[in-house]
């Protein structure tokens, strides 16, 4: 089934998550003239997820917001099962985060423009040089801005469900900013928006916060064994006990 973005796929199938991001877009775009710091921003985009899963009927429940500090800077990394990942990190972590989203993303109206003026990190595709200096870059980011990062390891959602190997993107960051790994297992946005459906259904899901992996004392040759080290917690997250959707 053709790949296609979260917008384009919902905009017959559900016209009010697309009027939402037209809205809050627009309102994004707006306050980003008066937004160095881009606080409102921020703000706008999670008012943007909360509505969009409401009119969604989708609900959230989350365990582990006590291991991280309002005030922290962290890498969170997690699995990766739907496009609705991304509105559920948004409404649920209480950190101000930017993510890295690929090129198609930010060549949507309305979304794509609230993408780039937020200062979300645009990932590029196939080009090994070119992805090591965004790296750099989104390193950078976090440690100056004091701000956090989201990324899906795996390189895409996963088509069945299962987990896929881990690119060592988030080890790479954390360590250049000195800033904690942080595990999320997320569960059951994969059956609220299957891929390649432009259909949201109802429902619940889930996301568990792990402990926060230190990475003060890790250089760049510790990527790859803290890549592991966070695949093995997010499978263990998910089969510690049930986490009821």
């Amino acid at each position: 089934m053709k790949r296609v973005p979260l917008l384009r796929a919902l905009l017959i199938t559900d016209p009010l998550i697309v009027l939402a991001t037209i809205v809050y877009g627009t309102a994004s775009l707006a306050v980003s003239f008066f937004d160095p710091a881009r606080r409102r921003q921020n703000a706008v985009e999670r008012a943007w997820a909360r509505a969009l899963l409401a009119v969604s009927g989708v609900k959230i429940k989350v365990e582990g917001l006590e291991k991280i500090t309002k005030d922290g800077s962290y890498v969170f990394v997690s699995n990766h099962l739907s496009y609705m990942d991304t509105p559920v990190a948004l409404a649920s972590i209480p950190v101000r985060f930017r993510f890295l989203a690929k090129r198609g993303l930010f060549q949507i109206p309305f979304l794509g423009w609230h993408l780039g003026r937020a200062g979300h990190i645009r990932v590029p595709r196939e080009d090994a040089r070119a992805a090591v200096k965004t790296m750099t870059l989104a390193a950078q980011v976090v440690r100056e801005e004091g701000i956090s990062l989201l990324i899906f390891p795996e390189g895409g959602r996963s088509r069945t469900g299962e987990m896929r190997d881990f690119k060592e993107g988030a080890a790479f960051i954390a360590i250049k900013a000195g800033v904690p790994l942080v595990p999320i297992a997320l569960k059951g946005t994969r059956e609220v928006l299957p891929f390649g459906s432009g259909v949201v259904r109802r429902g619940t899901v889930a996301m568990r916060i792990g402990d926060p992996i230190p990475t003060a004392q890790a250089s760049p040759h510790d990527r790859v064994r803290l890549t592991e080290e966070l695949r093995h917690r997010i499978i263990a997250l998910l089969e510690e006990h049930p986490i009821h959707a």
